[in-house]
């Protein structure tokens, strides 16, 4: 994979549409969608040539891992593992948002997408990664998948929406990692501070953006969700099924062979005499 700070060009565009939403999926970078569209306005910071790096556009699966893995070091079957630091000195975000992802069943308003997870120095478990994205009228549907080959391995997974700068975010997590002076999160839990963040909650509840007039809910079964508000530009809103660095603070929780996580992250655009519903 190219360092992350690298652009990463969307190549063939795949447009789901239903109604006035429309989603352009760039499998060849990373199964990720490269816009997002509701009644013409563009919800997703978009692939720019001139400086964007393959990290900071889009919304990107993350997996096997999401967030930083601290120098790329981790523990796992008796071993020492050392994956490839590509941000800041760490492994970032998994390796699935550089990829090729393979376009499996499609229609106007659904795409299964698969990736075969690489076995080298990578990764060295491989495995097989899946995602289905649904597009309804005023929803949008994301289910992803990872699953363990022939050897057990670790795993979180999640997305990494970047989304342009909301007029209003509502965000009320419980709880919070606090960050050490790496950038990565510690334990124990604490209460969370006042932002702007970069940082990983547990959230159990709605969250809302408004953008030009609309609002959008934003809801998952994960209990992880990191928050990255301090661009002028942007707000990442990142539903995960574990912390950052979460192979060194719960080194326990591994996939057996053949087994899988799985996660969905939900999409809603409220109804505008529904403004702030957080059900």
């Amino acid at each position: 994979m190219r360092d992350a700070a690298s652009p990463l060009a969307p190549g063939p565009l795949v447009r789901l549409a239903q109604g006035a939403l429309a989603v352009d999926l760039a499998p060849m970078a990373g199964g990720r969608i490269a816009q997002i569209t509701f009644h013409g306005e563009d919800w997703l910071v978009g692939y720019d040539s001139r400086h964007q790096a393959m990290i900071a556009w889009g919304s990107y699966p993350m997996l096997p891992w999401a967030g930083r893995i601290r120098h790329g070091r981790f523990a796992f079957g008796g071993r020492r593992h050392q994956l490839p630091a590509n941000l800041g000195g760490h492994a970032i975000h998994g390796v699935a948002f550089g990829l090729p992802w393979h376009v499996g069943q499609l229609s106007a308003a659904r795409a299964e997408l698969s990736l075969r997870l690489p076995q080298d120095e990578r990764w060295p478990f491989g495995g097989m990664a899946r995602q289905r994205i649904e597009v309804g009228a005023r929803q949008l549907r994301l289910s992803l998948a990872v699953t363990a080959g022939d050897l057990p391995m670790p795993a979180t997974i999640g997305w990494h929406p970047w989304f342009r700068k909301p007029d209003r975010l509502d965000f009320r997590p419980s709880r919070y990692y606090p960050r050490d002076p790496e950038g990565l999160p510690t334990l124990p839990l604490a209460a969370p501070p006042p932002g702007p963040w970069d940082d990983c909650f547990i959230n159990g509840q709605p969250v809302l953006l408004e953008r030009g007039g609309q609002s959008l809910r934003l809801t998952s079964d994960c209990d992880h969700w990191v928050v990255y508000d301090e661009t002028a530009h942007a707000t990442c809103v990142e539903p995960q099924s574990g912390p950052p660095d979460a192979f060194n603070l719960d080194p326990e929780r591994c996939l057996a062979p053949g087994a899988s996580l799985s996660a969905w992250f939900l999409l809603e655009w409220l109804e505008p005499d529904v403004p702030g519903d957080r059900r």
